[in-house]
């Protein structure tokens, strides 16, 4: 054994043991370098698993778009009916206070300026700004005087030459 050790000088295991140490540094380098490809986190099964999915989306979209449109138009139905429900009962209710005789003789009175036997109706003249000189009104005010008058001036402007 000391004779193996006496053929192979320091040198020699210096540049053996360099060699080697080179050696491992270049496999390591070449390791890093040649790196095997990563692999795509996006597999075959993932891309048509996706592809499902996008195409259930699609396929979905339109009609839950008009299913949620027709609830809307359902929602607005119901609210028009129960307004229309709600002017057929005041409908109702001014038919039964029109059935009433008494109802009915105070909206003479007041509308129509009609006055009962024996009584005497007093008409006080009134300033006439809100009024054209055609006759049309022209304020939304509703006539202060006795609607024969009103009629009776309709007639008479209807004669008039224009």
């Amino acid at each position: 054994m000391a004779a193996d050790r006496d053929r192979f000088s320091t040198a020699t295991r210096i540049r053996a043991l360099g060699e080697q140490a080179a050696a491992r540094v270049y496999r390591a380098q070449n390791r890093r370098l040649r790196r095997p490809p990563r692999r795509s986190r996006l597999t075959g099964r993932a891309a048509v698993l996706a592809l499902v999915v996008c195409s259930l989306i699609v396929a979905l979209a339109y009609p839950l778009r008009q299913y949620v449109q027709q609830r809307a138009e359902v929602d607005d139905l119901r609210r028009q009916t129960e307004e229309e429900r709600r002017r057929v009962e005041e409908l109702r209710d001014e038919k039964a206070r029109w059935q009433d005789p008494s109802y009915v003789e105070q909206q003479a009175r007041e509308r129509l300026s009609f006055l009962r036997p024996g009584e005497t109706g007093f008409i006080l003249p009134q300033e006439r700004a809100d009024e054209e000189d055609d006759g049309r009104r022209t304020s939304g005010a509703p006539a202060a005087r006795p609607w024969y008058e009103t009629l009776w001036e309709r007639v008479d402007g209807a004669d008039r030459t224009q």
